[in-house]
């Protein structure tokens, strides 16, 4: 299990990353994992990797009677009970490798970019399956594979002006452990092609209802030119799933 997260250079920034304005979280892959929960009013909600809590708050704010949140972070957890506490949301230090300690049921099981940190994918999408109501939701997002799976070369091909022309792959259909260096050297992630998402998800009883890669369109790409190359290579993959009634 990795704790990358409170290692101090890494969390500070992190931090800075997510002040920004223009970060990709902000601008597509929240607004797309919000857009898939269903009506949360009076739910009981289970943020994996839940960080510094903005995702709880928010749930609450949408009608939500009771938000769980994880985190394997001690630094997470302090910054998420500092900012975005309450009386409906609790939050408790438990890696996502050991979800089968926590009790349910919920209503929906929702995750932001942290089950790419995860090797046992096949072990938490039980146990989600377990903790779930029947008719209960399972909304996630991850790196997206064809970022996840990069191992050697350059990770895009330039024209002459230095602009970004294609996206490069490497290894895609090769699942298992990347080592990256992302504020950090070291930082360890989880390849999964996209059938072992959803066969995965399939094998532990979900019916998958909607995937989604969100790109910004041209008004976006416009406001934020830096964001335009999301066009060739999504960053984020998001998936809906259900436990069936």
């Amino acid at each position: 299990m990795q704790n990358i997260y409170d290692n101090p250079v890494f969390f500070d920034g992190y931090s800075r990353l997510r002040e920004k304005t223009d970060n990709a979280n902000d601008l597509f892959e929240t607004p797309a994992l919000m857009g898939l929960l269903p009506d949360l009013a009076g739910c009981a909600v289970l943020d994996l990797g839940c960080g510094m809590g903005d995702h709880c708050a928010e749930y609450v704010r949408r009608g939500a009677a009771k938000v769980v949140g994880i985190d394997i972070s001690e630094k997470m957890l302090a910054a998420a009970r500092e900012r975005n506490g309450g009386p409906r949301i609790e939050y408790l230090r438990l890696p996502m490798e050991q979800l089968g300690a926590l009790d349910g049921p919920f209503d929906v099981v929702a995750s932001s970019l942290a089950i790419h940190y995860v090797a046992d994918y096949a072990g938490l999408a039980a146990n989600v399956f377990r903790l779930l109501k029947p008719g209960g939701v399972f909304a996630f997002s991850q790196e997206h594979p064809l970022t996840s799976c990069f191992t050697t070369g350059e990770r895009w091909t330039k024209n002459e002006k230095g602009e970004k022309v294609f996206a490069n792959i490497s290894n895609y259909s090769v699942d298992g452990e990347r080592l990256t260096e992302w504020m950090v050297e070291g930082v360890r992630k989880y390849h999964r092609t996209f059938s072992t998402v959803v066969n995965t998800l399939v094998d532990a009883g979900f019916a998958v209802e909607r995937l989604v890669e969100p790109v910004p369109d041209a008004e976006m790409r416009r406001a934020y030119p830096r964001h335009a190359d999301l066009v060739h290579k999504p960053d984020f993959l998001l998936v809906r799933a259900r436990r069936p009634r």
